[in-house]
């Protein structure tokens, strides 16, 4: 049984990919990070013995702090979060654990790299419908929460990223974007590990026949595309746009994983003899 400053593998699983989801700080000493340098998703990499120089950054966040074993080091960096007053956990058992237990990890190798905030920045084009709302959900709830996303007009993505150091998506000629029959979410699942989970990958099948219009492949297809197209008319600005999408992705989200097989149907009365 952990104790009242640990959190379980199975518990913190059922937080990810949701918008009250903790921080997760990823404390591996860095031979241990280069032995097996995937991340579980949204986690920061820090160094343990300098917890007190970033504990404030986390102020008012719940936070999970992630060694190699669940021993020393992330509960040191605790202690020292706690410390400081920040709302601070250890993962039972560690990176091992949630690695042994099969949970969700993140391959880092292609995603670019922070900007000096510590945040990752994304381009595409303006007046998303579908993939351009989709990409910035799943990289806000398994990647970089943090992650600042522009929309600007489609011919000058290019020259957008250059000059500001973005990078660009859902774009043709560009890395991150569609790949023969595949959306670009789906290159996003394939190239960052996420594939390995089930409920995205339903997710993305939706995603898929709504953006490429092949409805017939998935039931809540043409559900998800009066939706999309209704959020996109609903708003002018695509920042207040995508905001409301996260929203729309999140219960798709929660379906996919927890509510497939549940229906729901009024009782028919009961004939009265």
């Amino acid at each position: 049984m952990p104790s009242n400053s640990e959190i379980t593998t199975t518990k913190l699983s059922r937080l990810i990919g949701l918008p009250e989801a903790p921080a997760i700080v990823d404390v591996r000493t860095g031979t241990e990070f280069a032995s097996d340098p995937r991340l579980m998703p949204c986690a920061l990499r820090k160094s343990a013995t300098e917890a007190r120089l970033w504990a404030p950054d986390l102020l008012g966040r719940h936070v999970i702090l992630v060694c190699s074993d669940g021993g020393a080091g992330s509960q040191g960096a605790a202690a020292w979060l706690r410390r400081l007053g920040v709302s601070a956990e250890t993962l039972e058992g560690g990176y091992a654990a949630w690695r042994s237990a099969g949970g969700l990890l993140v391959e880092p190798e292609k995603l670019p790299q922070p900007d000096d905030t510590g945040a990752t920045v994304w381009v595409t084009r303006a007046r998303p419908k579908i993939d351009r709302i989709a990409c910035p959900w799943l990289i806000r709830r398994f990647i970089d929460p943090k992650a600042s996303f522009l929309f600007v007009g489609a011919a000058e993505v290019t020259a957008v990223a250059g000059q500001f150091g973005a990078t660009p998506f859902d774009l043709d000629g560009v890395y991150w974007s569609h790949r023969g029959d595949l959306c670009t979410f789906d290159a996003m699942l394939l190239e960052t590990g996420l594939h390995a989970s089930g409920p995205l990958q339903r997710l993305a099948r939706i995603v898929r026949a709504a953006d490429t219009d092949q409805l017939e492949l998935e039931p809540q297809a043409a559900g998800f595309l009066a939706c999309s197209l209704g959020l996109s008319r609903m708003f002018r600005d695509d920042l207040e746009q995508l905001e409301a999408g996260m929203l729309l992705y999140d219960a798709l989200f929660r379906w996919c994983r927890d509510a497939t097989d549940e229906t729901h149907n009024w009782p028919s009365r009961t004939k009265q003899g």
